[in-house]
């Protein structure tokens, strides 16, 4: 019954994890999937947002790092350059 979805290993990419999420939330929203197999979506789902929100965490840790903890807001940098 849940032939549509992939195993529940662990992604190769971030970019991966994304396509697979998104192909996910287009067979549930468009009622491609029985319930079942809805539900083993939903968990799947779960899964790869918890594994992007690990991966964003790790590039946001080390961007911190190379930026030494001197990140500024996009508003700042934009009103620096009109000036």
């Amino acid at each position: 019954m849940t032939k549509k979805l992939p195993a529940a290993d662990t992604p190769a990419s971030f970019e991966d994890a994304m396509a697979e999420l998104a192909r996910l939330v287009a067979q549930m929203e468009g009622g491609e999937l029985p319930l079942e197999a809805s539900v083993a979506a939903y968990k799947r789902g779960s899964e790869l947002v918890k594994f992007c929100a690990v991966q964003l965490d790790k590039v946001d840790s080390q961007v911190k790092v190379l930026e030494g903890e001197m990140l500024k807001p996009l508003d700042g940098v934009a009103g620096e350059a009109g000036e």
